[in-house]
């Protein structure tokens, strides 16, 4: 696993010097901010590789912080663990839905924290790291007249541009890159949401139902096939 810069933003000491500590006899180096406010001047002077952070923070929540970043251009795609000790599933599906890459739950083991870190680092590489399939996921998709850029972020449907969310563009996104197979929505989970992350499956059809609605003003929303008792497909058949 290639060195990562790791931005810590966590508000308690003692465990922002824990993960510190952790991550770097991982091989990766830290930067560390104490709330939200910090974070953002830190990230304005360039950006890491990955974030670890806190749900409770002074002044403005991690999970505001999330949503911010996740509204910029710059950090929309920035990989995120959210710490917390929270531990409810609503907690965990607002963090993720919010746009947390994985959920963390305090107290954690210093093992759990660096396989969890590696393992959204496996899924999307630090800066500079060699990843030549990484540029042929930025290629656009386009099928059936529905189009798909990754690097832009944008989906359109002739010269209607259509607003998904960032988890319903990822879901759409696999589907189309793997037209009219059906899909688990256990695989979906993986694929989609990564193995590390633990969610009920009724997630995929809620985030399938939020899909649908995008696409609906454009007509697409049929090409988002429920094959029961199966799973979901994208039918890229013309017609």
């Amino acid at each position: 696993m290639p060195a990562a810069h790791i931005l810590v933003i966590e508000s308690t000491p003692a465990i922002q010097e824990l993960i510190a500590l952790n991550l770097g006899m991982a091989g990766h180096a830290v930067s560390r901010a104490g709330d939200a406010e910090s974070a953002l001047l830190m990230l304005e002077d360039g950006l890491p590789d990955m974030i670890l952070l806190d749900w409770t923070l002074p002044g403005q929540s991690g999970l505001s912080l999330i949503r911010r970043l996740r509204a910029q251009a710059s950090t929309s795609d920035l990989p995120i663990i959210m710490v917390t000790a929270r531990c409810g599933e609503p907690d965990k599906i607002m963090a993720i839905e919010s746009g947390a890459d994985d959920y963390m739950t305090k107290p954690f083991s210093p093992r759990e924290m660096v396989a969890r870190v590696n393992a959204v680092l496996r899924r999307r590489p630090p800066h500079g790291a060699s990843a030549p399939q990484a540029h042929r996921a930025d290629a656009p998709l386009q099928m059936a007249g529905l189009r798909l850029d990754p690097g832009t972020q944008r989906v359109t449907a002739g010269a209607r541009e259509l607003a998904l969310g960032r988890v319903e563009f990822k879901l759409l996104n696999f589907l189309m890159n793997h037209p009219e197979r059906v899909h688990s929505r256990a695989q979906l989970l993986d694929h989609v949401w990564g193995s590390a992350v633990y969610l009920d499956e009724r997630t995929v059809d809620t985030h399938v139902g939020r899909l649908r609605s995008a696409l609906q003003p454009s007509g697409y929303q049929r090409r988002i096939e429920t094959v029961r008792g199966s799973g979901y497909r994208f039918s890229g058949a013309q017609g």
